[in-house]
């Protein structure tokens, strides 16, 4: 990949559902080590657009990330180059415990023992209340706990673009402030960020580059303080 070139590049991308065309013509650009934020309101497409990007929705259009066409490769072969999606519902194994459920996010990876536990230890410094739970079953978990198992399950495959839908639904205010503040300790660590987000200034407080998407197409676009502004 070229240096000045984009980590993720989406090229006038169409989804639909049946009749209805979700997403129409969105382009938008990521750069390596940026936070990217798309808003908007509900229905605006932003779950649609995630969804095509990690391939669990048919698309249209240009789709690479760093530089190779992604339309050609299945889920598991984006998480293996090294994007991840955090879903909006988490979708969490909730009869499995915390550690489980952590494992299970390095299966595509197939890691060694040591490789295993050394990814596991990481992720239980980050979040240290994982560590204090981790025998604990995921559907006895506080929301932020959950949420902080959902992110902590994508870090086991070492993606090097993590798209987050939605981290901050239905959340306390004060934990989705240490939510964002994991999101930015992660782009310091090298990992890019497409953030998908309703609440607004929250997204664009902690991302670089912002799209706002409405009715499926960008209305806006530019500077995340511009934005904000």
């Amino acid at each position: 990949m070229n240096a000045s070139s984009p980590m993720l590049q989406i090229d006038a991308l169409h989804v639909s559902y049946g009749q209805v065309e979700a997403v129409r013509g969105v382009s938008l650009a990521l750069q390596p080590g940026q936070i990217v934020s798309v808003i908007g309101p509900n229905g605006a497409g932003k779950t649609t657009l995630l969804g095509a990007v990690m391939g669990l929705l048919p698309s249209q259009g240009g789709l690479r990330f760093e530089g190779e066409d992604l339309r050609t490769l299945d889920v598991e072969s984006r998480v293996e180059r090294g994007l991840c999606l955090v879903p909006e519902k988490r979708e969490l194994f909730g009869e499995l415990s915390v550690l489980d459920n952590l494992q299970l996010g390095a299966y595509a990876k197939r890691l060694k023992s040591a490789a295993l536990k050394s990814r596991l230890d990481g992720v239980c410094d980050r979040f240290p209340r994982l560590a204090e739970r981790r025998k604990q079953r995921a559907d006895t978990l506080s929301g932020g706990e959950r949420q902080m198992l959902a992110v902590g399950r994508a870090l086991m495959s070492a993606p090097r673009l993590l798209m987050l839908d939605e981290p901050s639904l239905g959340l306390a205010p004060l934990i989705v402030v240490e939510i964002l503040s994991i999101v930015r300790k992660l782009r310091e660590e090298g990992v890019s960020i497409l953030l998908v987000e309703q609440n607004a200034r929250a997204a664009l407080e902690s991302s670089d580059h912002g799209y706002v998407l409405e009715t499926g197409e960008v209305a806006l676009s530019g500077e995340s303080s511009a934005l904000a502004n």
